[in-house]
């Protein structure tokens, strides 16, 4: 019996969501097909993928092994059904400003499909904070940038976002706040809070709890995503933070958790940006006609 991608994307949604039922409501099927599907696929491998319990599933030292394959395989998939045809005889040179979620969470894929599809096309990547992508950009020290559109402000700059990437609350597997009905701001404003601070994360989150009568009870302001995982995972904290930069895991192999808070939190916008009224040279166009193929966007000029 061979292992289908079915299979697969049904074990990853498990995986990310930690219980059955949810995983099927996301995938819009019923929780017996995503059950038996994990079962078959765990008779191929020859090895338990999960430890249930009543909280849910948990991933086995043998789950979290396949699932790094598991991600691989549906980039592959996802990369050879968006092809682009290489154009060998483009050459040309782009400057790209990038900031560090984006550099860290989100361009490198990107990166390695854009140097197939075009061989020729020298990006030169420069990662820095929106303060001096904004000044660069407008003094044309760089093309374009990829960046969090929504802290883009400037009115001098052209923005297109990508991806609008949801915010959740992340709360350690067993978290008393999981067996709740409901959670909103109130409740996670009493409990110990882990800061983000990079990319504005922090002056972002103020925005909308400045909006109520709460305020997070910070215990640490951190610029590393990997501290925050780490701290919630270990039942430090709890932080809010975007899917984009979601694993279900810290490096230490604890399981995190997330809720869809009942106030409403803004998604986080990943695009690009550029000097407004600048004229695209033939790398500019490379660049962005990339990414709305990727991303299925229609294409304006």
């Amino acid at each position: 019996m061979s292992i289908s991608l079915r299979q697969i994307r049904y074990f990853v949604a498990t995986a990310e969501q930690g219980q059955i039922s949810q995983a099927a409501v996301d995938l819009g099927i019923s929780q017996s097909a995503v059950t038996t599907a994990i079962k078959d696929l765990e008779q191929i491998v020859g090895f338990d993928l999960f430890n249930r319990s009543a909280q849910g599933m948990e991933l086995t030292v043998a789950g979290r092994q396949f699932l790094f394959h598991a991600y691989d395989i549906l980039n592959k998939v996802n990369e050879a059904t968006n092809l682009l045809l290489p154009a060998n005889d483009f050459a040309g040179k782009l400057t790209v400003a990038a900031t560090y979620t984006v550099i860290g969470y989100f361009l490198p894929n990107h990166l390695g499909r854009l140097k197939r599809a075009w061989p020729n096309l020298d990006i030169q990547l420069f990662e820095l904070n929106r303060e001096a992508i904004e000044e660069g950009l407008l003094a044309n020290r760089y093309d374009i940038a990829v960046l969090l559109t929504s802290n883009v402000l400037n009115p001098d700059l052209s923005t297109e976002t990508l991806l609008s990437s949801r915010r959740r609350l992340w709360a350690a597997a067993r978290h008393p706040l999981l067996s709740r009905h409901a959670v909103g701001l109130k409740e996670i404003a009493e409990e110990p809070y882990i800061m983000l601070t990079v990319d504005e994360a922090a002056h972002t989150s103020l925005k909308y709890w400045s909006q109520t009568a709460y305020r997070p009870n910070v215990i640490l302001r951190t610029s590393s995503v990997e501290a925050v995982r780490s701290l919630v995972a270990d039942g430090q904290g709890v932080a809010i933070l975007s899917d984009m930069v979601l694993r279900p895991w810290s490096l230490e192999g604890k399981r995190i958790e997330t809720i869809v808070p009942t106030d409403p939190i803004p998604a986080m916008d990943v695009g690009l940006a550029w000097r407004r009224n600048t004229q695209f040279t033939p790398a500019m166009e490379a660049f962005r006609s990339y990414f709305h193929q990727a991303f299925s966007l229609p294409f304006n000029r």
